[in-house]
């Protein structure tokens, strides 16, 4: 037997947000460029994570020359962008997948990082960022010594 419940139009609509930010959460749907003043503008996939030295990022970046990516920290903004050059045309394409065109990622960096320390590679198709941390912020250890007697 089935039970009445009484309909509630704000808890349908927090459902349908819900559904919503899962849709938008997907990794997969984070590969769709960006509208930004009339640009598309790929937004690359990325992980980022803290040590007790450092602010690490990684992005895929496939087909990416290091030369082709643009790095910059600026009053605690860092922004990472670059261009997937367009492919050989003149090619009877069956399937078009991968991106092509600019790319740009921009992020607040709350931590205050050492900037002249940074530093950033290329490995198999992803970048590594290393901003390492500057050192008012690094965790200190308090040696505890015994009181004389």
């Amino acid at each position: 037997m089935a039970g009445l419940v009484r309909w509630n139009p704000l808890r349908e609509m927090r459902r349908m947000d819900e559904m919503m930010d899962r849709v938008f959460s997907d990794p997969w749907f984070r590969w769709f460029p960006e509208e930004t003043d009339g640009e598309r503008l790929w937004r690359m996939p990325m992980d980022a994570y803290v040590t007790d030295d450092a602010i690490v990022i990684q992005m895929a970046v496939p087909g990416i020359r290091p030369e082709d990516v643009n790095i910059t920290l600026e009053n605690n903004v860092l922004t990472i962008s670059g261009e997937l050059k367009p492919r050989e045309e003149g090619r009877n394409y069956i399937m078009r997948e991968r991106p092509v065109g600019r790319f740009e990622r921009v992020m607040s960096v709350s931590t205050p990082v050492d900037a002249n320390k940074a530093e950033a590679a290329f490995e198999n198709g992803v970048l590594t960022l290393t901003l390492p941390k500057a050192e008012q912020v690094k965790p200190k250890t308090i040696q505890v010594k015994t009181a004389p007697k």
